[in-house]
């Protein structure tokens, strides 16, 4: 495979020196890990895991030799990055987390527009929210204010003050969700680098990588090389005026930065940050266990520009192996007694137009005039309220609808109600739930495979922050109108297309399992909590511990 010139230059930067004593893997009872690494790889859906598992020969080959979970599940409705990865570190759902999308409406906020982004602290003076999936964002200060609950890194920083918790991530709100309040040192990407906290000094050496990537960045690549396994997945999909995805191999003659986050250059990037973070840190060789949060990005940026089924995604996951295997070679070396756990916040849908090629005749696009604006529109006039302010707000198609709080409470009704009838009689639309109806349900604790929607959609619900009903699409709907701003496909649904995503676990000497039923990312949580000293109560999660053991001993206990 040839590499690209980043990839190259990087390498000079996440050489480690210094050695750690690593514990005797064949004593009866082995200490604590020093180092917890916990990878989030976005969108990497089960799907994906399992149709690519036989072709890993790196990274993602080691991981599923050690415990494997195919069947976990970002067990709620609203599956999203943010809420996703509010569940991962944290041992908690989404709602209880306070994170119920990676957008959504607050009436009370001063600035004129209300919509609020989960990474954000509104509360700061002349913050404005920006298009979080547009190149030029809004003004908005990243913070993890609305994170309600500590993570497992805050957790153990409480017991043990000289165990450090860092994240380095390709998204703010991958980053903050996973880390936490408390954090010792977090980046995540924006423009052509690693950016911090605002207030923050980045340290010198995650600088010195920035200024490699920036010299880089903007040149012109080869394109990859196309693995054979992959020329199945090397066809053309029309998908909009004169636009086509399943035949691109990341190759842009005149400049790479426009589509560097949606390559496999961004996850290498990503990596060679934490890993410098690692070793200007010298994590996982002190006294106490440290805890590193890694958010991998490219996947979820290529499903959405060019979907989970092509020639590009198929590239990607190889690149993705290579890249985790480099990683994990890395820290071998080092002598470091570490474990890894590697899920996702989410998996994804194929574009319609390649999945109507592919047995699924009935997916299509979202209809353009299923949104609040337009269905607000029309039951106004049908109402017979004045105005020009909207009636209802919402951040998309589908997930949480707020009704106006300037109206009466006569008229609020009388809109939630005319507005549930209108959107549930739409072709695309599979429920419409009443908030009041969803808060009645007990959040549920069997197996996520048999939750009903009502149930799902609980699991993502909070009181103070999620909307006056919620709109659940049909299967196979895609809720993007048009390809024109360059999204083909994306995620969100309660299907499980978009919940299942492999949960795997992984530690020098580990005996190898794999337990096929269905488990939870708000189990990870508890399960390293139990493998470094932190107890997390089972009033304080939502999950369970895993016992990973794979032989007569319990690491739960």
């Amino acid at each position: 495979m040839q590499k690209s010139n980043i990839v190259t230059a990087l390498a000079a930067l996440i050489t480690f020196s210094g050695t750690a004593n690593a514990e005797d893997n064949n004593s009866a009872e082995r200490a604590n890990p020093k180092l917890v690494v916990a990878i989030s790889v976005d969108q990497f859906s089960a799907d994906l895991f399992a149709e690519y598992r036989s072709s890993f020969t790196g990274g993602l080959k080691r991981l599923a030799n050690g415990v494997v979970f195919p069947s976990g599940y970002q067990s709620h409705a609203a599956t999203e990055t943010c809420p996703g990865h509010s569940t991962i570190m944290t041992g908690v759902h989404s709602g209880r987390a306070g994170i119920i999308a990676n957008n959504w409406i607050d009436q009370s906020i001063e600035r004129e527009d209300k919509t609020v982004y989960c990474a954000e602290d509104e509360r700061i003076a002349g913050t404005s929210f920006g298009d979080i999936t547009a190149a030029t964002q809004g003004d908005f200060v990243a913070s993890a204010w609305h994170l309600l609950v500590p993570t497992l890194g805050e957790r153990l920083k409480k017991i043990s003050p000289q165990s450090r918790n860092v994240a380095v991530a390709g998204k703010d709100r991958a980053a903050l969700m996973m880390g936490g309040h408390d954090i010792d040192e977090i980046y995540w990407w924006k423009g052509n680098g690693f950016s911090t906290l605002q207030g923050r000094k980045i340290m010198p050496a995650v600088a010195r990588l920035n200024e490699t990537i920036g010299a880089k960045i903007d040149k012109a690549r080869p394109a990859f090389d196309i693995p054979a396994r992959c020329s199945a997945h090397s066809a053309k999909i029309m998908h909009g005026e004169g636009k086509s995805v399943g035949d691109y191999a990341f190759q842009r003659p005149d400049g790479a930065a426009s589509i560097y986050r949606g390559s496999p250059d961004f996850d290498r990037s990503i990596i060679a940050a934490a890993t410098t973070v690692i070793n200007e840190m010298k994590l996982g060789q002190g006294e106490a266990t440290d805890v590193i949060s890694v958010g991998l990005s490219a996947t979820d940026y290529i499903g959405h520009a060019f979907g989970t089924e092509g020639l590009e995604m198929c590239i990607q996951m190889g690149e993705l192996d290579r890249s985790l295997g480099e990683f994990f070679d890395i820290l071998d070396g080092q002598n470091i007694d570490y474990v890894v756990m590697l899920t996702a916040d989410h998996g994804g849908l194929d574009l319609p137009e390649r999945m109507s090629q592919q047995g699924v005749p009935t997916a299509q696009r979202i209809d353009p005039d299923l949104n609040a604006k337009v269905i607000g529109k029309k039951v106004a006039a049908g109402l017979n309220i004045p105005g020009d302010k909207p009636v209802l707000y919402a951040d998309g198609p589908f997930g949480d609808y707020y009704v106006s709080l300037d109206l009466s409470e006569e008229q609020r009704e009388q809109v939630k109600d005319s507005a549930i009838a209108l959107i549930a009689a739409h072709a695309q639309v599979e429920m419409v739930l009443d908030r009041d109806d969803i808060a009645s349900i007990e959040v549920p604790r069997g197996s996520p495979d048999e939750w009903t929607l009502a149930e799902r959609a609980r699991a993502s619900f909070n009181p103070d922050r999620s909307g006056d009903f919620i709109v659940l699409l049909k299967k196979g709907i895609t809720p993007i109108a048009t390809t024109q701003r360059g999204y083909v496909s994306t995620h969100g649904s309660p299907w499980d297309y978009d919940r299942r995503v492999p949960i795997l676990f992984w530690r020098s000497g580990i005996q190898h399992f794999e337990q096929p039923l269905s488990v939870m990312t708000v189990d990870i949580a508890p399960t390293l909590g139990a493998l470094i000293g932190v107890e997390i109560t089972a009033d304080q999660t939502d999950g369970q511990c895993l016992d990973i053991d794979g032989g007569p001993a319990n690491s739960c206990e």
